[in-house]
């Protein structure tokens, strides 16, 4: 009976197993094809073998010196490092109120919160930028920033799980040696909060740096202006693609860089945060 059952479990972990390293070549498949075609050395946007016939590093150089590519790539790191700021010192601040604080609006506003956030951004899109352009600011970096950050407010949930799991104690000890709710979050909870301010950070700088549907409606034609997923866009038209679609996987490459360098650094506390932060809803 045990030998039946441990051969079993076994068969069952080879299938499980087997699985997953086919879906991960699956998915790792694309990866690969996009980081050979950086280096490939060929021209024109088709090739019918999926190892280059000559690796080159000639697409970096183009993709620097004749493209704007080092503008669009400084404006995408501007949006994403102001929003990611904005966004995490926005969200914090809501996901503690909502933790600590009880007031008569605050059960239907957690509603509310809930419900918008299951509606995509981008429904909303066309009536945001009429109303930057209302106030001049359509085609402005700073009109992008002002929309990833503004409704950072409404996805606290996950922060504010991880406030229920910090003691009340710390915050009625602080306020009995005179401290305010604002010195209480700042210099109190704030330090202890590493993981799930690494987490909100990530997930705020994230959405920027790779967003296109947004950038694209409101900075226009505006080509000085343009985040990297426009500009890479750009190199995929009918004009463009024969010529530079070595450079848009190139780029491709160089975009997913600064990401993958923070989830390989910050993983332990991206770990901490997500997990602490779905104990409590």
């Amino acid at each position: 009976m045990r030998k039946s059952m441990k051969r079993r479990r076994i068969a069952g972990n080879i299938i499980a197993e087997s699985a997953l390293i086919l879906l991960s070549v699956i998915w790792l498949i694309p990866i690969v094809w996009i980081v050979l075609q950086a280096f490939r050395g060929e021209a024109g946007a088709l090739t019918y073998t999926f190892f280059p016939q000559e690796l080159t590093l000639g697409n970096f150089a183009t993709l620097f010196k004749e493209t704007m590519f080092s503008r669009w790539f400084l404006n995408t790191f501007f949006v994403a490092l102001a929003s990611c700021v904005l966004s995490t010192i926005i969200t914090l601040m809501v996901a503690y109120a909502m933790s600590r604080f009880r007031f008569r609006a605050r059960k239907p506003f957690m509603k509310i919160a809930l419900i918008l956030g299951m509606f995509p951004g981008f429904m909303s899109m066309i009536a945001v930028y009429y109303i930057l352009k209302a106030f001049g600011l359509d085609g402005q970096l700073v009109s992008l920033v002002l929309v990833y950050s503004g409704g950072a407010g409404l996805g606290f949930y996950v922060a504010k799980g991880f406030f229920d799991t910090v003691s009340k104690s710390l915050d009625e000890s602080a306020r009995l040696e005179g401290a305010s709710s604002w010195q209480v979050f700042w210099k109190i909870i704030v330090p202890m909060s590493k993981p799930i301010i690494v987490y909100t950070a990530l997930m705020a700088f994230i959405s920027p740096w790779s967003d296109f549907i947004f950038a694209k409606v409101i900075l226009g034609t505006n080509r000085e202006s343009y985040t990297v997923a426009i500009g890479l866009f750009e190199f995929l038209d009918s004009t463009h693609k024969n010529t530079f679609f070595t450079c848009f996987a190139a780029g491709s490459i160089l975009i997913a860089v600064p990401v993958v360098l923070l989830f390989i650094f910050l993983q332990k506390y991206y770990v901490e945060g997500i997990t602490g932060g779905s104990v409590k809803g």
